[in-house]
């Protein structure tokens, strides 16, 4: 029953996940009264998420020590870099500068696994990416987002590290040793009874905190049709530049493909996580909105990517 319920979740996650968003304004009452249980939400989804996860996976580090790099530069560097540019160059705010290049800086996304699987690439290595990207986040959005805010928005440094050691790090450590310690059992046992309840997790997520952006998101404007092109843009061009560059270094479908989506895909919950809770609300936008195209934009790339794999092959 509940691996019926998953499924049915799975396929339906970019239907779901604009439809909470909606319904998270619409009642942005309620939601506001329980933004307080988000962070447990999110470390549960963390947890489930790494309970597929062991220790050799980064061991594929050693393997591919450029894929590694490129990941985290592509990641933390590039993107962030990209969307400041864009957000200065069209909005002449600071909040949402911070907004689009924290939607941006976030680790990459789970979710990545499923499509790296549909598209043939390299599971491990999208596995070790996902790890080491995760360990990283309370060093890395920290960093970024005192370089971006600077002086003129107060962010209480030392409490976005330890939420988010509380959000990511501990429960994906949690994940790996009872991964490890049952020999992997707990991949066929827990992970699916957890599995929908973590996906009702992220729904939760999406609408609680779309409370916070309600006043900016419930009111019409061209600025807010701005907010939302632009969020479009940067994911199709993230997803773009990611396989272009792919094909440039290794030339190989599945590596390539592996880094279009480990390098286009963002674990978005995170972000609105830290937008709620560590910055005013106008920031919270921009970070919201990338839910609405993830994975949409993933499914449309997999035809890409198909595409791109039967050229290389022709090529020989």
């Amino acid at each position: 029953m509940l691996a019926m319920v998953n499924t049915w979740l799975q396929r339906r996650i970019a239907i779901l996940t604009p439809i909470s968003l909606v319904l998270g304004v619409l009642f942005h009452q309620v939601g506001e009264q329980l933004l307080f249980v988000v962070s447990w939400l999110f470390a549960f989804m963390t947890f489930v998420g790494s309970l597929g996860m062991n220790a050799k996976e980064t061991k594929m580090v050693v393997k591919y020590p450029s894929f590694v790099l490129a990941s985290i530069a592509f990641l933390h560097i590039l993107m962030p870099v990209w969307a400041y540019f864009l957000s200065t160059l069209f909005f002449d705010d600071h909040l949402l500068t911070v907004g689009f290049v924290l939607a941006v800086a976030i680790p990459t996304g789970v979710t990545s696994i499923i499509w790296v699987s549909i598209t043939r690439g390299n599971l491990p290595l999208c596995l070790s990416i996902i790890l080491i990207d995760t360990l990283l986040a309370p060093l890395i959005i920290p960093a970024i987002i005192h370089v971006v805010a600077g002086e003129r928005i107060a962010v209480d440094t030392t409490s976005l590290i330890l939420n988010l050691l509380w959000m990511i790090v501990l429960p994906t450590l949690l994940g790996i040793a009872l991964n490890e310690l049952t020999k992997g059992r707990v991949q066929k046992t827990l992970v699916p009874k957890l599995a929908p309840f973590s996906k009702l997790s992220l729904f939760a997520i999406v609408g609680i905190n779309a409370s916070a952006a309600a006043p900016y998101v419930k009111t019409i404007s061209w600025e807010l049709f701005g907010v939302i092109a632009l969020v479009l843009f940067i994911a199709i061009t993230g997803y773009a530049a990611a396989l272009v560059i792919g094909h440039l270094l290794w030339k190989d479908p599945d590596i390539a493909t592996t880094f279009m989506y480990v390098a286009g895909m963002r674990n978005i919950a995170t972000g609105v996580v830290v937008a709620t809770t560590f910055f005013p609300p106008k920031v919270v936008v921009p970070v919201v909105f990338g839910m609405l195209f993830q994975q949409v934009l993933a499914s449309v790339y997999s035809k890409v990517a198909e595409r791109y794999r039967v050229y290389q092959e022709r090529l020989g």
